[in-house]
């Protein structure tokens, strides 16, 4: 079942955690986004977190304090462990009375008592180091938008929007081990490649590094092998989204994929945002999700009246990309592109039904790429080898600087919004990394 819009939505509500009540910051109280942290100094002792504003509410320190009842009690609980695995365990009626739970402890007009008692929980949020919020057992990551099948392809000279694009959701199934959180550097990836004109393939360093701006999904409920999950039913095993980079070598990448798809172009780094937008906070942003005319009809497991009306996400994604050179001269980031999830051709629940039709059983904790989110406009590609075309048309940056394809020193930062008349705003915070060099051959 969708979520209603409710109480948590409301654009007057206010919170007494004054940096909460910016017009233009990612983390008022109708959005209450979840992470694991810890201190700066701190060795160990990684706990859940909550963003408000330019704060964390630390739930560790909030269940000692013994604020809340029930199943907002218990559900705070299960945070005090160092991933998100057990909050999701307890299930979607926990999860709506945990975030509930806290909107009123945080809004104004709260209690005084209880106002000092979480204020004492509070972290400032420039103090926190971030992990992987999920023990991730498995990645699916898949190839959802039709632009971006359409615009890379052409560029690459490949047929990639093929027959089966418009039938059903495709996917790779991606390396969790190398997933990892916003801010961790990322290695220039070593491997095999066939440079134009070469008559033998090559082990080098990748010449083509590319970004891919996605959406992560992540699985709050499993299902049983061999039980599919009904379409309708689909977005009840999601806790939330977050951001995601899928770094890319695209000259490995277009040597090794056929037959069987890409492998050591993708395994080497993906990066995910800290924060996870709950789908309750998302309910305002939904999106309608229609079919271009004249493309066929969903099958009837991929197909409901629910999803066509109301199964997208309007969530804005932007890429920016810095320089070394840029950081030198104290330049900011230069936005490249921005697009929105609206635009992706197969929904959430749909990519769910198709996993799992097949009896494929998805864990708590288990992480879904969206693909590559791009639209229809120039500048909406999700990735710089879609802006570039191929590497043929370099994308323009600051002072005289250009990038084909990323260089050792860039660094790329994903950040994500939603934004609607009569809702406040709320984002996803960013995910970036550096690229380093690649180890000597």
């Amino acid at each position: 079942m969708m979520i209603a819009i409710n109480h948590t939505h409301d654009k007057a509500a206010r919170s007494w955690v004054a940096g909460a009540n910016g017009p233009d910051g990612d983390f008022p109280i109708q959005n209450l986004p979840f992470a694991v942290f810890r201190r700066a100094g701190e060795q160990h002792h990684w706990r859940g977190g909550v963003a408000i504003g330019d704060h964390i509410v630390d739930m560790h320190a909030l269940g000692d304090a013994a604020l809340l009842e029930g199943a907002a009690a218990a559900a705070a609980r299960a945070c005090v462990s160092p991933s998100l695995n057990a909050l999701f365990r307890l299930g979607p009626t926990a999860w709506r009375a945990l975030r509930h739970g806290l909107f009123d402890l945080l809004k104004e007009g709260a209690p005084p008592a209880e106002r000092d008692a979480v204020a004492a929980c509070l972290v400032p949020r420039e103090d926190a180091i971030f992990k992987v919020a999920t023990d991730i057992g498995d990645y699916t990551d898949f190839y959802t938008s039709l632009f971006h099948a359409d615009n890379i392809g052409r560029a690459m000279g490949l047929e990639l929007v093929t027959p089966n694009f418009r039938w059903m959701p495709l996917a790779y199934h991606g390396r969790a081990s190398s997933i990892g959180v916003s801010g961790r550097p990322v290695r220039r990836p070593l491997g095999q490649a066939k440079p134009p004109g070469a008559v033998v393939p090559q082990l080098q360093a990748c010449r083509r590094l590319d970004y891919e701006a996605e959406l992560a999904i992540y699985i709050g409920q499993g299902n049983a092998a061999g039980e599919r999950v009904p379409i309708d039913e689909a977005e009840d095993k999601v806790f939330g989204i977050g951001l995601l980079n899928d770094w890319s070598a695209r000259d490995i990448q277009v040597w090794e994929q056929a037959p069987l798809g890409p492998f050591l172009a993708k395994n080497f780094a993906t990066g995910v945002s800290p924060w996870i937008v709950t789908l309750e906070a998302l309910a305002p942003f939904r999106a309608a999700a229609p079919r271009p005319e004249g493309d066929p009809a969903p099958l009837p497991y991929l197909d409901s009246d629910q999803n066509r009306m109301s199964g997208g996400f309007d969530i804005v994604l932007e890429v920016r990309l810095g320089t070394a050179r840029q950081r030198e001269a104290g330049r900011l980031p230069r936005r490249v592109s921005v697009t929105s999830f609206r635009h992706q051709y197969w929904t959430v629940a749909q990519m769910i039904a198709h996993h799992t039709v097949n009896g494929c059983n998805l864990q708590i904790g288990d992480v879904i790429g969206s693909g590559t989110v791009s639209g229809p406009g120039e500048g909406e590609a999700g990735a710089l080898s879609e802006l570039s075309k191929a590497g043929s048309a370099p994308v323009p940056l600051d002072a005289g600087e250009e990038r084909a394809f990323l260089e050792d020193g860039d660094t790329v930062i994903l950040s994500g919004y939603c934004a609607k008349d009569g809702f406040a705003r709320i984002g996803f915070g960013d995910c970036a990394g550096e690229v380093q060099p690649a180890p000597t051959l």
